[in-house]
């Protein structure tokens, strides 16, 4: 089966790539010739990952699918939310994001925050919907050099390392991403086999 994950984040492919069952043949926007910008222009993580698979689907005529992903602090009233990556401007600059979020949490002792990613898959003419969530706090300052966006300052539940001081098979297993792409995969399953 071939499927386009409308994505050009290099991080992102690979998370996902390395989970998928090998009968699922993977392909990026840039594999098939898409290097335009897909509007994010939805208020919601929902809307915008079905914006970006629809335009794939549309345009290009492909069976596809799309995440959105938003962190969701809770003393910020679940900003950044769908704003995320480009928090801190439309550079869209992870160090630059962290530091306008420390910033942000400086005065409250409230760290509580979920990651949150909804993937949108467009399949032989239908649509699915394949949330998951990781809940855990923003720690103070940034640990680990591994993962991208807000790993750094992001800690899981139940652990005392952030994201980024896990590998991408550790991050997996627990991640907002792991999840939905587990329930991706899942569906997928039953549908080719």
């Amino acid at each position: 089966m071939k499927l386009v994950f409308a994505s050009n984040n290099k991080n992102k492919i690979a998370e996902i790539k390395q989970m998928l069952p090998a009968e699922i043949e993977l392909f990026s926007l840039q594999d098939i010739g898409c290097t335009e910008d897909i509007p994010e222009t939805a208020d919601t993580i929902e809307g915008n990952a079905i914006l970006k698979a629809n335009y794939v689907t549309e345009k290009y005529g492909y069976n596809c699918f799309a995440d959105d992903t938003g962190l969701e602090v809770e003393a910020l009233n679940g900003a950044p939310g769908v704003y995320s990556a480009r928090y801190a401007g439309e550079q869209k600059s992870d160090k630059d994001n962290i530091q306008k979020l420390l910033n942000e949490l400086s005065q409250s002792t409230n760290r509580n925050a979920q990651f949150k990613t909804v993937i949108a898959l467009n399949l032989n003419g239908e649509q699915h919907l394949f949330p998951g969530i990781a809940k855990g706090s923003i720690i103070f300052e940034e640990q680990g050099e591994k993962g991208f966006g807000y790993d750094p300052v992001f800690q899981p539940e139940g652990l005392n390392v952030t994201f980024a001081q896990l590998s991408m098979e550790e991050k997996a297993k627990l991640s907002h991403r792991g999840i939905a792409t587990r329930k991706l995969i899942t569906f997928l399953k039953n549908i080719t086999l």
